[in-house]
């Protein structure tokens, strides 16, 4: 965990840059309120608090929209921790990731604050720096107007120089911090590959056939949350799957999943719903190739 969160450094000094100083109230809010939810539950049974529990609040925060109300933070986080994690048993019991758990629950719950209020990235050489807050705006993301026709130049799309998410506007640093992960095996590398190149290649198929709404694969890779939500978010040790082959299908699955949902549907991308619900069926996939590699036990013989 301690990985994750050093991987997670850089990803928070960007969103300061790009935010202002109200990103790190919104941290600080987001896990207080994860750690407490946790401790109530632990304290019963006698438990210590996981470190894991920052982790979540972190990325729960990363996933928001800048301008997004301190106590949805905050409510977000418990519903999270509570619903994703501890109402199955506490850490390493999951079956959801915690962090999409509570985003999923403030996007439906509070669709105009999570699709509709963003902001752009505070101008001048201190950026965010030297200011508080952005001005909250009503505008697109990159991957809203994606499906519009529209195009960004790929430099600010790498660079972070967009509308979008607390923490998924630069792709150079969420693949650095992932990057990071995969060297000292904090994550498992066949998650992240496997849906990558599951992604792309839907993604192609779809820009090839014409499809209404299909952005061109390198924008569409960069553009949005895929990058970030296949390195830190699917890679989840606990909510993906655990055996080798199952990697292989559950981040090819995230991948094809998130291009099929942000092509087809109303939102502008689809790496959150895709992950869940790669994450119901990770034990599934699991139990079946477990099943298939365990050798039948031989017949009794009879009297």
């Amino acid at each position: 965990m301690s990985r994750v969160l050093l991987a997670l450094a850089p990803l928070a000094a960007a969103a300061v840059y790009f935010f202002g100083w109200r990103v790190v109230l919104l941290l600080a809010c987001a896990n207080a309120a994860g750690f407490l939810t946790e401790y109530l539950f632990c304290r019963a049974w006698k438990q210590p608090v996981s470190a894991a529990v920052f982790v979540t609040s972190s990325l729960l925060v990363f996933s928001l929209p800048p301008p997004i109300p301190i106590w949805m933070a905050i409510a977000g986080t418990v519903f999270g921790v509570l619903f994703g994690k501890m109402a199955f048993g506490g850490f390493g019991r999951n079956v959801f990731n915690p962090a999409l758990t509570g985003r999923a629950f403030l996007y439906l719950c509070f669709g105009a604050h999570m699709t509709g209020r963003w902001s752009l990235p505070v101008e001048g050489p201190f950026g965010g720096f030297a200011a508080y807050a952005p001005d909250a705006v009503t505008a697109a993301t990159p991957g809203m107007l994606l499906k519009t026709g529209a195009l960004f130049p790929l430099a600010d799309l790498v660079f972070g120089r967009t509308a979008g998410t607390i923490g998924g506007t630069s792709a150079l640093l969420a693949l650095a911090g992932g990057l990071y992960l995969l060297i000292t095996r904090t994550a498992n590398w066949r998650i992240p590959v496997a849906g990558t190149l599951g992604f792309l290649a839907a993604q192609t198929l779809f820009w090839k056939l014409g499809a209404a709404r299909a952005a061109d694969p390198l924008h569409a890779l960069l553009a949005g949350s895929f990058l970030v939500g296949i390195l830190f978010y699917a890679t989840d040790p606990v909510s993906a799957a655990q055996t080798q082959p199952g990697r292989w299908l559950y981040g090819a699955a995230v991948g094809i999943l998130s291009s099929v949902i942000g092509v087809f549907s109303v939102w502008p991308a689809g790496t959150m719903f895709a992950i869940l619900l790669a994450n119901m069926f990770a034990p599934l996939a699991d139990h079946a190739i477990r099943t298939r590699r365990t050798p039948p036990s031989p017949a009794r013989s009879g009297p």
